[in-house]
């Protein structure tokens, strides 16, 4: 049964398409005859209670100098039939947040809302691995300076980062007999205002970051692992990191067949599970990546594979 399937992005003018997963999906979508609607950024709106959108047609192809076409843009109403990916990228703000709202009152008329805007609202996606504490390193969440940097001494070497950051931005390794450890954290708690998190140094990003990709809870066998270059210690791509394919391991097979069942559960349906060696570091549910670079390494349709479980999920 053909769906109507809506977007909500960033700016797809600006995308590389070579990696981004998102476009990955609107061309699977394409391929099985949804129709494509894009959502203009800030397009979202509320009109009498009712969860409304500015949308204009979607056409994508495989061409990195021309890839998408729009027809005119006009208001569309949430509903039956319509299939929406929620695919912006962090910073979770408020506006983002106020976005999920106005798709949970879509969801609520009969939209399905891929990733579910409650668990949008609810996984922050660096504290959501801590539901998981089996599975992560020694971590600290804090405000508090003092209690951040007894942490830092305590185990020689830690990572630092926001809660709300992407992409390596904002993310500190610091340790013992560093001079710049207090500034560092005074700029990541801004000044004991904000939540910070500190994170045993994990000696095994040298082998990488591994990207564990699920989909309805089940982890794609292979995962991209993304190695720091250079004396760059960040291995994520937007850093600079080399992605390179690998099969799963047991011990990441044991992580996902942890955390897969509660997203299932939470109506997170396209999940990205970040591992360092043994431990999970990070649960990605906002938009998360790696399908282009694990399709064209593997042969896979992670996005296929993605579509069948919506349309299996679907009324008939």
């Amino acid at each position: 049964m053909p769906l109507n399937v809506i977007v909500v992005m960033d700016p797809i003018a600006h995308i590389k398409i070579a990696k981004d997963t998102t476009f990955a999906m609107l061309l699977e979508a394409q391929r099985r005859g949804h129709a494509l609607h894009y959502v203009s950024p800030g397009g979202l709106a509320l009109r009498g209670g009712r969860a409304v959108a500015r949308t204009a047609p979607l056409q994508v192809r495989e061409d990195k100098a021309d890839w998408f076409s729009l027809g005119e843009f006009g208001q569309t109403e949430f509903g039956p039939g319509q299939v929406v990916l929620m695919r912006k990228d962090p910073p979770v703000d408020a506006e983002f947040i106020y976005d999920t709202h106005v798709l949970s009152v879509a969801q609520q008329a009969g939209a399905l809302v891929v990733n579910d805007p409650q668990g949008l609202r609810d996984f922050n996606e660096k504290l959501a691995a801590l539901l998981f504490p089996q599975c992560c390193p020694p971590t600290l969440v804090s405000r508090r300076n003092v209690d951040l940097k007894a942490f830092v001494l305590e185990h020689g070497q830690a990572v630092l980062k926001p809660l709300d950051g992407m992409g390596g931005r904002s993310i500190f390794r610091s340790g013992t007999g560093d001079p710049n450890l207090n500034v560092i954290l005074e700029t990541l708690t801004d000044g004991g205002r904000t939540l910070a998190l500190a994170q045993k140094f994990i000696p095994d990003i040298t082998a990488g970051d591994k990207r564990i990709l699920l989909v309805d809870g089940e982890p794609i066998d292979y995962c991209l692992a993304r190695i720091p270059q250079g004396d760059e210690f960040r291995g994520n791509l937007a850093a600079g990191g080399r992605g390179e394919g690998r099969p799963l391991s047991e011990h990441d097979r044991w992580i996902a067949a942890q955390v897969g069942p509660e997203m299932k559960r939470r109506g997170m349906r396209f999940v990205g599970l970040d591992v360092i060696g043994d431990y999970l570091t990070e649960v990605n549910v906002t938009s998360p990546t790696c399908v282009r670079e694990l399709d064209a390494q593997y042969g896979l349709n992670i996005a296929g594979t993605l579509f069948d479980a919506i349309e299996a999920g679907l009324p008939r």
